[in-house]
């Protein structure tokens, strides 16, 4: 795959996408520590993998029109954000997602009259995680549907996975977004457990596991199914490419 740039692409806050109100991302963080473990015979210093961590610092437009930046991330709420940043709108292309707190909002007016906030969110429990877009972006089912191709993960894998859902916008009874993983890219079946995410209703988001010791076949893809005439969605998918991903 040749250079990109960081052109079109996506960001979202907690079933919000606020790519439109978005200015830059400072940082996209992926970090795990180190434990010194260093004995009285050796000449440096020896450490072990430590705690996995992660977040996303940005910086947003003042945008007070409804569901938009300023109404949602002013409120700092006090209970777990899931946070994603899509790589483009191609299918298959690398996203990264994050269970985080939001610890700030400061918001700063410039002398030339420009009115920005700057926020961080820091990994809660899982760390950040790269993984590939099940959806161009939102993806918009009017139906249940399912796509006849997946994407290509290049490989088949037995270390399990991860997934998150963000739901921008529904109408009707219910959706459920399930993943399916096929080896030739014609025959589907769902991944073993299933994995599937709980039905939803509303705007939302969720991150859903398997164990790390499922086997997930080389394509996947995302199919809906339920009750309702508009779901606007989008999905990461994080195949773990090797063993003892534990959380």
């Amino acid at each position: 795959m040749a250079k990109q740039n960081g052109l079109g692409d996506n960001f979202y806050v907690g079933g919000y996408n606020f790519s439109g109100d978005v200015a830059s991302l400072e940082s996209i963080a992926i970090s795990r520590g180190v434990l010194p473990v260093t004995g009285i015979d050796k000449s440096a210093m020896e450490r072990l993998h430590g705690l996995k961590d992660g977040g996303f610092d940005f910086t947003s437009f003042f945008n007070p029109a409804a569901a938009q930046a300023f109404p949602v991330l002013k409120t700092l709420p006090t209970t777990d954000v899931v946070c994603s940043y899509f790589r483009g709108t191609t299918i298959g292309n690398p996203a990264c997602s994050c269970v985080a707190k939001q610890i700030n909002y400061d918001g700063n007016r410039e002398d030339d009259g420009t009115f920005t906030f700057k926020a961080s969110v820091q990994g809660n429990g899982y760390g950040a995680e790269w993984g590939r877009m099940l959806t161009a972006g939102p993806r918009t089912d009017t139906t249940a549907t399912s796509p006849a191709t997946g994407v290509d993960t290049l490989a088949s894998a037995s270390f399990g996975a991860q997934a998150y859902l963000h739901v921008f916008a529904f109408t009707g009874t219910s959706v459920t977004v399930t993943l399916q993983d096929s080896a030739d890219n014609s025959t589907f079946a769902a991944i073993a457990t299933p994995m599937a995410f709980a039905a939803a209703s509303a705007i939302g988001t969720q991150r859903i596991t398997i164990p790390n010791t499922t086997t997930v076949r080389r394509y996947v893809r995302a199919i809906t199914s339920g009750t309702f005439s508009n779901a606007v969605f989008a999905v990461n998918f994080v195949k773990n490419e090797e063993a003892g991903v534990v959380f």
